[in-house]
């Protein structure tokens, strides 16, 4: 299963669920979906710093955030602030053990460009 997000459109919720709906009936995993109004959005929320932390931590598996921290060479408490944000987002789960991994085995990020008329 891979997760995708995506700058979409208000409404293509409904569509996402569709296709969701569909692989399920098929027997597929259906991908996760995160879908943002807009570029800016998207890139507040995964700023470069989270996507290597993502990075990092499906190279290295699962893990503590303080083992992260420590391979991510960053601090504790600016990983341990976006471990909540991914994991609030859904793209980082945490066991009752405390370990965090990244469920899925790649994620995309899908930025249309502005059409031109």
């Amino acid at each position: 299963m891979k997760a995708i997000i995506e700058v979409a459109k208000r409404g293509s919720a409904v569509r996402a669920a569709r296709e969701q709906l569909a692989a399920s009936r098929r027997g597929r995993t259906p991908d996760f979906r995160l879908s943002f109004e807009s570029a800016r959005s998207l890139f507040a929320d995964l700023t470069p710093a989270r996507v290597d932390l993502l990075d990092t931590l499906r190279r290295v598996g699962p893990c503590s955030v303080y083992a992260l921290a420590k391979a991510a060479e960053r601090n504790y408490s600016n990983v341990h602030s976006d471990v909540s944000r991914l994991e609030d987002l859904g793209l980082i789960e945490r066991t009752q053990e405390g370990t965090v991994s990244v469920p899925y085995e790649s994620v995309e990020i899908l930025v249309p460009l502005a059409q031109v008329a």
